[in-house]
């Protein structure tokens, strides 16, 4: 029994960095498949593809979607076919029989059977929010890793500002970081006019910490990193200007989403919009979505023997919001039935798959 035949007229493309390989499968009423190959030059001949497939009636085309070179190819093409996008895994050519050509006949072959898995791809609006929310999470940890960097400066010049203060960021904190580093031989200057006076009770304490000594290659690097952190934190600002008019006409879904347990910054709300879309429709259940946010355990089974069900490594941006906004959850007394629920997940399965099961 021959597999079935979904798309009569059909292309598989290979993607490279420089050039792309296509090949139009056609299979007339006998069931008899022929195959046209052609390369294209990334520089300038993409939409010379595009007329290719208008030529030759093809409509329907899967691309294998390799690093950042399958974006150009699929903005080209996204008006006028109906584009799957493959993850490699599923359209692997078999070893010792691959070539570029041979791989573009391959995905081809496959995607005529309907037996490619085609990848989740929202409309480019949201495509835009997602690729200015990554970047504004990358910024983050940049901020992160430039306050980790200051914090261990502090330590070696043995000035324990944190041991003392709750926040080594805050207003008063940065204030006696400054007047440091005016003069970093000095250290014996009045810290009560650069604190807050909520923190007046500290100040013996404060005054201890700061009896450090800071070498003058120390407070050259102090002020390097406090320097990019504050312009990393400027450009952050900026960004959000953008995302925030971006995620203006998704105003509802965002605020529908702001009424979820722990989702209290509106960042954190436009980030789910921005990887997952608005329009539900696209997975069949909500079982469905949380597979692909990578939340669910896998299948692996053989001989009747379940084998391994860690959850994949999908969702690598969705994934880490979700289950810090289900630690901040079930932290709190506010949601009692949220909070239950994890302590009996706990008690049989451990921290670690419980919240996973309330992200």
């Amino acid at each position: 029994m021959a597999l079935k035949i979904v798309y009569p007229i059909c292309c598989g493309i290979d993607v490279h960095k420089t050039f792309v390989v296509a090949c139009i499968a056609s299979t007339n009423g006998k069931g008899v498949t022929t195959y046209k190959r052609h390369r294209f030059s990334t520089y300038t001949k993409l939409k010379e593809l595009s007329q290719w497939f208008c030529q030759n009636n093809c409509k329907d085309v899967c691309i294998e979607s390799t690093g950042k070179y399958w974006i150009p190819v699929f903005n080209v093409l996204e008006d006028s076919c109906n584009i799957t996008l493959a993850h490699p895994k599923y359209v692997k050519a078999i070893r010792g029989k691959k070539t570029d050509k041979k791989d573009a006949k391959w995905i081809a072959d496959l995607f005529k059977h309907d037996l490619v898995a085609g990848s989740f791809m929202p409309p480019l609006a949201i495509r835009q929010l997602r690729d200015l929310m990554r970047y504004r999470f990358k910024l983050t940890n940049f901020m992160s890793s430039e306050k980790n960097r200051l914090q261990n400066c502090l330590t070696v010049s043995n000035i324990q500002l944190g041991n003392v203060v709750s926040d080594t960021f805050g207003k008063s904190s940065m204030n006696i970081i400054d007047k440091i580093l005016e003069n970093p031989l000095d250290t014996s200057f009045d810290i009560e006019p650069l604190i807050h006076r909520s923190m007046k009770d500290k100040l013996p304490e404060l005054e201890l910490t700061i009896d450090g000594y800071i070498t003058p290659e120390q407070a050259e690097k102090l002020k390097v990193i406090k320097q990019h952190y504050e312009d990393l934190q400027s450009r952050k600002a900026d960004l959000e200007k953008i995302i925030i008019s971006l995620a203006g006409p998704y105003a509802e879904e965002v605020n529908l989403i702001l009424t979820v347990p722990s989702f209290k910054n509106i960042f954190s709300a436009i980030a789910v919009v921005s990887e997952i879309g608005v329009n539900m429709d696209v997975f069949p259940t909500a079982k469905h979505l949380c597979s692909w946010a990578g939340l669910t355990p896998t299948n692996n089974e053989s001989a009747g023997k379940k084998k391994s069900v860690r959850i994949s490594r999908a969702g690598c941006y969705i994934k880490p919001l979700l289950v810090q906004c289900a630690t901040a959850v079930v932290k709190r007394e506010k949601h009692p039935e949220i909070r239950n629920r994890y302590l009996r997940l706990t008690k049989r399965r451990g921290h670690k798959r419980a919240i996973i099961a309330i992200a």
